[in-house]
């Protein structure tokens, strides 16, 4: 099996970051309890430079914050769009971007669902158990507006399903019980100085090159 899916689609190698974060800027992460988080994202109507530009700036934000994912709303741009560079369970790793997403309802006679800890760079330096279904399938499309299905299984799924929520204007936090929701906070106040110096670190660093 191929150890790397690009847009979906198997590829021989591929750098150990996106070219998109080349080309892009640092934006600052939104963060738990902002508005453009907790509302619905619109739709893109406009395929062209603008959109590309951000993409590029959304990978790299993505990778200086060492996330697996990052929606638009993430950047405080309220828009259906996030981009991804994941492993799954198997360690295969998948990279892209998806516009104007759309989550498969889940299969409810075969889905299984995984009890595993997830985080998100808006909530920085927290890490909760979240049910999520072991398989998602998300349909949108790509940059220039063609039609685009991308598939998940366990680490990915749980990817996929975590930024679709964000477009949805959901965060995981909502999922959790009130009680879960306080220790995710508490681990926020203790670690959020620590995930903000890492970020600074690998700005630092990337500028070094």
């Amino acid at each position: 099996m191929p150890s790397v899916f690009v847009q979906g689609r198997p590829v021989e190698s591929y750098p150990p970051l996106a070219p998109e974060a080349r080309r892009g800027s640092v934006r600052r992460i939104t963060e738990v309890g902002e508005e453009v988080l907790h509302k619905p994202c619109r739709d893109v109507t406009e395929f062209g430079p603008d959109l590309a530009a951000l993409i590029d700036d959304m990978f790299l934000t993505m990778y200086i914050a060492e996330g697996a994912g990052l929606a638009a709303n993430q950047v405080g741009v309220d828009l259906r769009l996030f981009v991804y560079d994941c492993p799954d369970d198997n360690g295969v790793r998948h990279v892209g971007h998806i516009v104007n997403p759309v989550l498969d309802p889940p299969d409810r006679a075969g889905r299984r669902l995984l009890d595993e800890g997830e985080g998100c760079l808006s909530v920085p330096g927290a890490v909760m158990d979240v049910p999520r279904p072991d398989r998602a399938v998300v349909r949108g499309q790509d940059r220039d507006g063609r039609p685009l299905v991308i598939e998940g299984t366990g680490y990915f799924a749980r990817c996929l399903a975590h930024e679709a929520d964000h477009l949805d204007g959901q965060v995981y936090l909502d999922r959790l019980s009130g009680r879960e929701r306080k220790e995710a906070l508490r681990q926020v106040a203790d670690r959020r100085e620590e995930v903000f110096a890492r970020r600074a670190a690998n700005i630092e660093a990337l500028s070094d090159r």
